[in-house]
């Protein structure tokens, strides 16, 4: 039997990246993102065997626009297997004393309430569906461990989504879901085009960072995925070696 998987965020970047590794490892893949073009752009990547992979106009902040997704999930497929939430939003760095409300709030409505919308969804009709169960894989990111200067939005909502992918594990124990989070650091995208730029460091200077292909993020997710439900990996953090991440850099 076909496994059906949902990827947010798939325009572009990881979850674009993800979407095409997944349906190459055989999966009938779902996409989801604000921008048809660009979802069209990625069902297209998909080549000849485009049919098992299909977009939905989806903002995930929107409660309204999440439900009829997964309707329209549910109507075609009658299951899900395996949620990549990714989705994600940040705004440029700015020190906590000029941070505004709105930056905060959209940065907070994409990264933690869309994660939330879209992984209780899913876990609903994981544990409706026959046979029972399923995976949510969260995105989270290193900035769950260790913040950037100037990212109190971004940050906070990733620490958010940890306490999220716990709270769904325990709970989802009972329905044989299993939820896991990888947390990625510095995968070269367009969004990440900055760091080959310099960023700025916590010591106040700005140097430029290593990054990895975004390719290998998208197989560690399918690495996640494919697991039997008896197994989860629960955090995986992949990232660029050589990042100033573990110790002084």
């Amino acid at each position: 039997m076909t496994k059906i998987a949902l990827v947010t965020g798939a325009g572009s970047g990881i979850g674009r990246h993800s979407a095409l590794a997944l349906h190459n490892a055989g999966y009938s893949v779902t996409i989801c993102g604000r921008r048809e073009e660009t979802l069209h752009e990625t069902v297209s990547m998909a080549g000849s065997d485009g049919d098992r992979m299909v977009s939905v106009v989806c903002d995930v902040a929107d409660p309204k626009a999440v439900t009829s997704m997964f309707e329209q999930i549910e109507s075609a497929s009658g299951r899900l297997d395996v949620l990549f939430n990714n989705a994600g939003a940040n705004t440029p760095s700015t020190n906590f004393g000029d941070l505004t409300y709105e930056q905060w709030k959209n940065v907070i409505d994409v990264n933690l309430s869309g994660v939330f919308l879209c992984a209780r969804h899913a876990f609903d009709l994981m544990r409706r569906q026959t046979p029972q169960g399923g995976r949510i894989i969260n995105n989270g990111s290193i900035s769950a461990h260790a913040p950037r200067p100037g990212s109190a939005p971004y940050t906070s909502s990733k620490h958010g989504v940890t306490g999220l992918t716990k709270t769904i594990s325990l709970d989802g124990r009972a329905f044989n879901i299993a939820c896991g989070q990888i947390d990625v650091g510095n995968a070269l995208t367009p969004l990440t085009e900055r760091m080959t730029k310099g960023v700025p460091q916590a010591d106040g200077s700005v140097k430029v960072e290593d990054t990895m292909d975004v390719d290998d993020v998208a197989n560690a997710v399918v690495s996640m995925a494919e697991l039997p439900l008896t197994a989860n990996i629960q955090f995986m953090t992949i990232m660029a070696t050589n990042i100033p991440f573990i110790g002084r850099g």
